[in-house]
């Protein structure tokens, strides 16, 4: 049986990722700093940690095939995913894992040839500083000379618990271009997303690459 560890279990694209897998039979060990609000589930390990303490995630990662990482790129007390991310691919390469990472659409090219979506106008200012700071993340796997198989998925523009959608149960995938519908839509429902995360984890077609997800 497939198990994968979820940073952010409790979060709006984590909590997707686990149902879905959990719906297919993978092992999920859900990871946050308060579980509580997770409801206990036949597959389903509540761990409460600090997912940027080293120790913890390379405990919390033993054993596991595919690491999840949906957390934030900023959090709350303004610290930065991108400072401690290396955690998270020690734990992939100690554990032998792929390293799947929730992350932003605002990296993605509006058109070929760019710009990217945050250099754009119609970008709101509000979520610069997540864009900004998850495309780091994403230009420093691409730099590193890791043997770690990672996976980026960025979702379309009109993602979020803002416009939750519902599910089709199909998608579009693009490598480097934000797709859009007929109408210049860019939508992905919560569970679509995690549809196609979760097919990325039992049919692997990325490796250490970045690819969108959109209608």
């Amino acid at each position: 049986m497939t198990s994968i560890v979820v940073f952010g279990g409790t979060g709006y694209a984590g909590s997707a990722i686990t149902r879905e897998a959990l719906s297919r039979g993978i092992a999920v060990t859900a990871v946050a700093r308060d579980t509580s609000k997770l409801d206990a589930a036949e597959g389903l390990t509540l761990a409460q940690g600090d997912a940027f303490d080293a120790d913890f995630v390379a405990e919390v990662t033993k054993g596991a095939d595919v690491i999840v990482v949906a957390l934030h790129a900023v959090q709350s007390d303004g610290s930065e995913l991108k400072d401690k991310f290396q955690h998270f691919v020690d734990a992939a390469a100690s554990a032998g894992a792929r390293l799947g990472i929730v992350g932003g659409a605002g990296s993605l090219l509006v058109a070929e040839g760019g710009p990217r979506l945050f250099d754009s106008a119609e970008f709101p200012d509000a979520f610069k500083g997540e864009a900004k700071s998850h495309a780091q993340i994403l230009d420093a796997l691409r730099a590193s000379d890791t043997d770690v198989d990672w996976f980026y998925v960025s979702p379309a523009a009109g993602y979020g618990s803002y416009n939750p959608g519902e599910r089709r149960g199909t998608y579009r995938t693009t490598d480097e271009v934000l797709l859009a519908d007929a109408e210049g839509n860019s939508d992905i429902s919560g569970d679509d997303f995690g549809l196609a995360f979760v097919d990325e984890i039992a049919n692997p077609a990325h490796h250490q690459t970045r690819f969108g997800v959109a209608y």
